[in-house]
């Protein structure tokens, strides 16, 4: 009974934090890291993750697949798959205890990140190649960054579908680039693929839900929410250890 409940647990926070992600353009990966981590461990949370993003970002890509600039996410992709790369590699060897606390000071970052840099300048393709390398490298370590990238994809003038579909279309793009490493280093194993493969019809749902409603809620609401499990589950994981 305790194993089935921890599935539905699993299952119903992979949806929910979709259909957020699919509203604010942001926070779902963040926000379903502790989850995973609290039953899976750092290690494999951060693969199946990994393998959940990649389905949840790449539904939200198809639903908003006429609006993407693929432009964009060329140049974008230029800095993050080599990062991307190189950042899976070192966690592959990084102590758990220590990646741990790292992510739960990554996500109370992100909070102070969002209120701080609400808004980001627009930046040229080589600078943002740039945040391509650094979303990349730091995405491997602590499994998403969407808040703290949201930004700069916004100051490029992208709105709703073309901001939401651009977004996830990078982020598809680095979790690829994290797979390929991840499995020639024995991280991603195939066990952590197949809860990965489970979970991603739950989050293709909630892109589903999440697109359903995008023009019809505030998303500053659904921002408030992101933020308070951030924070909550930041101060948890720093301090503990996990």
């Amino acid at each position: 009974m305790e194993t089935v409940l921890l599935v539905a647990l699993v299952v119903a926070a992979t949806f929910a934090t979709a259909a957020l992600s699919a509203v604010a353009g942001f926070g779902g990966g963040v926000l379903l890291l502790p989850v995973f981590v609290a039953v899976l461990g750092t290690r494999d949370a951060v693969a199946v993750l990994t393998v959940a993003q990649l389905a949840s970002n790449g539904s939200r890509v198809w639903f908003n697949r006429c609006e993407v600039e693929r432009r964009l996410v060329g140049i974008f992709a230029i800095g993050a798959v080599p990062a991307a790369a190189a950042g899976a590699l070192l966690f592959s060897t990084a102590p758990l205890p220590a990646l741990t606390r790292l992510i739960g000071v990554f996500l109370l970052i992100m909070v102070v990140w969002r209120r701080w840099k609400p808004h980001a300048a627009r930046l040229d393709d080589r600078a943002f190649a740039a945040v391509g390398a650094a979303s990349g490298f730091s995405s491997a370590l602590v499994g998403s960054v969407g808040p703290m990238v949201a930004p700069f994809f916004l100051a490029r003038g992208l709105l709703r579908g073309a901001y939401i579909g651009t977004e996830a279309a990078s982020a598809v793009v680095m979790h690829l680039t994290k797979l390929v490493v991840f499995g020639a280093a024995a991280v991603l194993t195939a066990s952590s693929a197949a809860v990965g493969l489970a979970l991603a019809p739950a989050g293709a749902a909630g892109a589903w839900a999440g697109k359903r409603i995008v023009d019809r809620l505030p998303a500053h609401l659904f921002v408030l929410i992101i933020e308070a499990g951030l924070i909550a589950s930041g101060l948890l994981l720093a301090i503990t250890g996990g």
